[in-house]
């Protein structure tokens, strides 16, 4: 793929995964690794640089998570960021300390004094975010600063004979607005990184793992009609061709046309081996009654993996099951590069088949984050419509039909949902959203039409916007745009008397509403 990576300690920081992300926008290919890789390991793996997280503990404290510190003397570039830098110090001579303050957190002026480096190129002074109970209070006579804040002398230092670097405020947030510029320096000029890791050279690499692992066994594909597994699908098209066979179960809670996209996309335009398999009635016979969230969970896992299985059962020679694992599920399940675990979190639809099956398990997006997941689509040829479609959860409608699911009140929420995301796309706001879509409430209520009173049913709109999922805030949509859809559904959805709109972030609240 590329012999340049940068490995990144994780400290249990919440902006983890977002350091890895800032790293790839600079072209670099990076991995997150657990807090006490051995330097032995560190040297095997031969990284052009080390990043050290921030993270919630004391580095004094006892069980406070540490590095191996000979991964110092290693002579590979490092540089640590809040908890990162402290712990560096630490380890180094220098003393860490609680602040003046109970805890530092929000924005400040940053004053640079050495704009060489990695602060070359960056404005005297500028505004950084900190986060942060300790910071380093003074450190050896190996150390020199760099940058202060008027709470923070040492904001920033280098050591003097290593290639050594700590800033205490983070600068991966976007509340530090030129961040990018003192990591894109770290990762060029102190790393000697090129800047290599293009999405060609991951399809180039990519496929050519693929072909060796496959040989000339089949590999099934499990297709939802999301982002990932579509993407996961192409990708396999692309190396192996008619040795992939892809199965999407229709199981009667998608959204309007999403057989229809799956089939055009996949059996029209890639000529693929798709099996759609109608399992509707199945799905609605076996939720009848059933108004408990995770019970609909459970059952539309069971029946999914019933049915999966049987139509995997047909494709002869199939040896490997395919699945759109991307990179922050691998960090969150502890099953990044030496994590201390190796159990993934599987996609919503795939569950355990993999085992039950005796499958081999082949994840090719597992490195990539969901815009890199997104270019990857658009290089393969996958139809825009398709690359920037919103998530949608793996029990479908069914967790936006709150209660119990039937035929009828899921064409109620089809008719409203897409009503709704076809006034966001007019309005030119789809692709700025990062989730929207309609939720059919368990209540009714009192309204006029005409001369008439009515008691109908009340729908709620979800809007987000988020860049990882993990937390998210509700979309300040303009009210024109919500009025337009509020009549529209009132109008022409049968049996809807009532729209409003859901004004909760994540947390407390979460994004599906089941």
């Amino acid at each position: 793929m590329t012999n340049e990576l940068v490995l990144i300690f994780d400290f249990g920081s919440q902006f983890g995964q977002l350091i890895a992300r800032r790293v790839r926008e600079q072209n670099v290919f990076c991995q997150v690794v657990r807090h006490d890789l051995p330097a032995a390991r560190v040297k095997e793996l031969n990284p052009k640089g080390i990043i050290l997280s921030g993270g919630p503990a004391s580095v004094y404290e006892p069980g406070a998570p540490h590095c191996d510190p000979k991964i110092f003397d290693l002579g590979i570039p490092v540089l640590g960021i809040c908890y990162g830098m402290q712990l560096a110090c630490h380890f180094l001579g220098g003393k860490v300390g609680g602040t003046a303050h109970t805890r530092e957190y929000g924005r400040a002026t940053l004053t640079v004094n050495d704009p060489n480096t990695i602060f070359q190129g960056y404005p005297t002074e500028s505004t950084v975010w900190m986060s942060h109970g300790d910071q380093v209070q003074n450190v050896s006579g190996d150390f020199e600063a760099l940058a202060a804040t008027d709470t923070c002398p040492l904001a920033a230092i280098k050591h003097k004979s290593r290639p050594l670097f700590g800033i205490q405020f983070h600068l991966e947030v976007a509340h530090t607005p030129h961040g990018g510029l003192i990591l894109a320096n770290f990762l060029r000029d102190v790393c000697g990184c090129t800047g290599q890791w293009k999405m060609q050279a991951f399809i180039d690499s990519t496929v050519t793992d693929i072909k060796a692992k496959v040989g000339k066994k089949r590999v099934i594909c499990g297709l939802s009609g999301g982002v990932d597994s579509s993407v996961c699908a192409a990708l396999l098209l692309k190396a192996i061709g008619p040795q992939v066979a892809c199965i999407y179960v229709d199981n009667g809670l998608m959204r309007a046309g999403e057989t229809e996209v799956v089939r055009h996309t996949f059996k029209d335009w890639f000529k693929a081996d798709l099996h759609v398999v109608d399992a509707k009635d199945r799905f609605l016979s076996a939720l009848k009654g059933v108004v408990d969230p995770q019970e609909k969970r459970k059952i539309i896992g069971g029946v999914f993996i019933d049915v999966f299985k049987h139509e995997a059962k047909s494709i002869p020679d199939a040896r490997f099951l395919a699945q759109g694992t991307l990179y922050p599920d691998v960090i969150e399940s502890g099953g990044a590069v030496d994590g201390p675990a190796a159990t993934i979190k599987l996609h919503h639809n795939v569950g355990g088949l993999p085992t039950e099956l005796g499958f081999e398990l082949i994840e090719p997006l597992r490195d990539l984050f969901k815009d890199e997941v997104r270019r990857l689509g658009l290089e393969l040829g996958l139809p825009e419509d398709v690359v920037w479609r919103h998530p949608f959860p793996g029990p479908g409608l069914a967790v936006r039909c709150l209660g119990e699911v039937t035929e009828e009140k899921l064409a109620t929420l089809r008719k409203a949902d897409t009503i709704f995301l076809e006034e966001l796309r007019k309005a030119g706001l789809y692709r700025k959203t990062a989730q929207a879509f309609a939720v059919l409430l368990p209540v009714q209520s009192v309204g006029v039409m005409g001369d008439g009173r009515t008691y109908e049913n009340a729908i709620c709109l979800r809007c987000v916007q988020t860049d990882d999922f993990m937390t998210a805030d509700w979309s300040r949509l303009p009210e024109d745009l919500l009025a337009r859809v509020a009549t529209a559904i009132i109008n022409k959805v049968k049996g809807v008397n009532r729209i409003v709109y859901d004004i909760s972030s994540k947390p407390p609240a979460t994004i599906e509403w089941e």
